[in-house]
C-alpha cells in the first residue's frame, strides 16, 4: 500500500463521516436556532430548556434516517474490505 491509497482511503473515510453524522448536525442546529429565537422573543432565560429538544430531534433523525447511515457504512466497509483482500 502507498501514500496515495492511505489518502485515499483517509479522504473517502472523512466524507463518509461528514455524510453520517450531516444530518443530526443539522437538525440539532435548526432546532436550537428555534429554540434559542423562541427563548428571545419570549424572554425565557432558562438555560437547560434547549437540551431536551436538541436531543428529542437528533434521537428522531437518528432513527429516520438509520436505514442510509447503516447502507453508507455498509458500503464503506465493503470498500475497504476488498481492498485488504485484493492487496492494495
Amino acid at each position: 500500500m502507498n501514500g496515495a491509497q492511505v489518502l485515499d482511503i483517509a479522504t473517502d473515510s472523512i466524507w463518509v463521516l461528514l455524510i453520517v453524522s450531516m444530518p443530526m448536525m443539522l437538525v440539532g442546529l435548526v432546532v436550537g436556532v428555534i429554540v434559542a429565537l423562541f427563548q428571545a422573543l419570549t424572554q425565557i432565560q432558562e438555560q437547560t430548556l434547549i437540551f431536551v429538544p436538541k436531543i428529542l430531534a437528533i434521537f428522531v433523525t437518528m432513527l429516520i434516517t438509520l436505514p442510509f447511515l447503516g447502507a453508507t457504512m455498509s458500503a464503506y466497509m465493503s470498500r475497504i474490505v476488498d481492498m485488504i483482500i485484493v492487496g492494495g
